[in-house]
């Protein structure tokens, strides 16, 4: 019992030694800065800068990796794309290859719903771009997606008010439309669109649906202002070959089927509709989202590499001038710190002592440019539409560099500090 007694008092003594190393650490580097305020801050602007840098790429890095991620799930992460041109180009493929293969047709489509065993639900699209005008409001260049009628079970539409086409409507092309939520807005106010007719390209449209707000995507893909139509309609209005109208069939998996699997079915499927020979190469694209979320991801990591190199230098620089506080520092207290020693204060006292206060130098430093990038979040996520938000593991990331940078900029002056000669730093002025 007495043994154990005294090891926890070992333990106790050893904490309290180490709460008042910090305190004293603490209590110098809050006078370094009282007395010699511009060069502290002027050391301390390197540490900030460089935290800044860093963890401000970062915060943006994330931010728009949450964006991207969010704007290309909206696309639909189980959904295949077949259109005429992939999303992403080999190196050994050329150009002339893709540019002489035929569009996506509303044929593909059918050949897809017949013979599909692992589609959930697949649709035929087309895109365009014109004015549409209710009474004497006018908008031009409003985006017109033509659709077949399983597009709501692909893109998972969110209504606000109204409904979708239903089986007739989509098989006759009946003049409905469905209206995004800032289109609604701007014609209606606060009044009712459903039942009332707006006009596109000189034909009348009626109103059935509003879809709900959803804010602009990273990729402009929003659909709070755009219009919404059956594909028979737009047959009146366009050749659906037209490849300026970005034919595409969408073609959604069923649960527990993976995109590869439907990948591999529509491949196969497209080659007996184009009657493509063995051995010809597919005259066809099957894009999924996955492939634009890995072009990003390489150019994510090179701005994270960027902004670790301009980070770095500024961190060095902050390192230097924090490594000369901590000099000028030791020479100041010289004649204090043989005093310690003479009283019997240990060299590693004396180390941890401006070990203790080079890091909370740095970590004013840090916490001064993490708190600039809150404030910048918050400014940004205010003024545009686009959400900044700055994560814990950014917070705690900037800290342990400023922890890092103060161990190694403050480790050589510590140590100085601690070899002196008790009697010959009393004697120094």
């Amino acid at each position: 019992m007495p043994k154990e007694y005294t090891l926890k008092e070992q333990w106790k003594n050893k904490f309290l030694l180490v709460l008042r190393i910090l305190n004293e650490s603490i209590a110098f580097a809050r006078q370094a800065l009282i007395v010699n305020k511009l060069r502290t801050m002027l050391s301390l602007l390197g540490v900030t800068i460089g935290i800044f840098c860093i963890v401000a790429v970062f915060t943006v890095v994330d931010s728009l990796e949450r964006n991207i991620k969010g704007s290309i799930e909206s696309l639909g992460d189980n959904v295949v794309f077949v259109q005429k041109w992939p999303w992403t180009f080999g190196n050994d493929y050329p150009w002339w290859k893709y540019w002489q293969r035929p569009v996506a047709s509303y044929d593909d489509l059918k050949a897809i719903d017949k013979n599909s065993d692992l589609a959930m639900a697949s649709c035929f699209k087309i895109d365009a771009q014109k004015t549409v005008q209710y009474q004497s409001d006018i908008v031009e260049n409003v985006a017109l997606e033509g659709v077949s009628h399983h597009y709501s079970l692909v893109n998972n539409l969110n209504l606000q008010n109204g409904r979708f086409f239903t089986d007739l409507e989509s098989a006759g092309g009946a003049a409905v439309a469905i209206l995004g939520f800032n289109l609604a807005e701007t014609f209606f106010l606060q009044n009712n669109p459903i039942g009332n007719t707006i006009k596109i390209d000189g034909h009348k449209f009626e109103v059935i649906g509003v879809l709900k707000k959803e804010g602009e995507s990273i990729f402009g893909n929003s659909s709070d202002n755009k219009v919404i139509f059956p594909i028979q309609f737009a047959r009146k209005l366009y050749k659906l070959d037209n490849e300026n109208l970005n034919p595409t069939v969408m073609v959604k998996a069923k649960p527990l089927v993976t995109n590869e699997e439907l990948i591999n079915e529509l491949t196969m499927i497209l080659r007996a509709h184009r009657k493509l020979k063995p051995g010809v190469e597919d005259n066809f694209a099957l894009n999924q989202t996955s492939m634009i979320a890995q072009g990003f991801s390489s150019i994510f990591d090179i701005v994270n590499i960027a902004g670790f190199v301009i980070g770095g230098f500024s961190i060095l620089v902050g390192g230097f001038s924090i490594a000369n506080i901590m000099f000028v520092s030791v020479k100041e207290r010289t004649g204090q710190i043989g005093i310690q020693k003479a009283l019997g204060a240990k060299n590693y006292f004396i180390l941890l002592q401006f070990l203790f206060e080079s890091v909370f130098l740095c970590l004013i430093g840090g916490v001064a440019g993490i708190l600039f990038i809150f404030l910048l979040t918050l400014l940004v996520s205010a003024v545009t539409e686009f959400s900044v938000s700055m994560s814990f593991y950014n917070v705690l990331m900037g800290i342990s560099f400023s922890v890092i940078i103060g161990i190694v900029s403050g480790i050589f002056p510590s140590m100085q500090a601690a070899k002196l000669n008790p009697v010959d730093a009393m004697r120094s002025k």
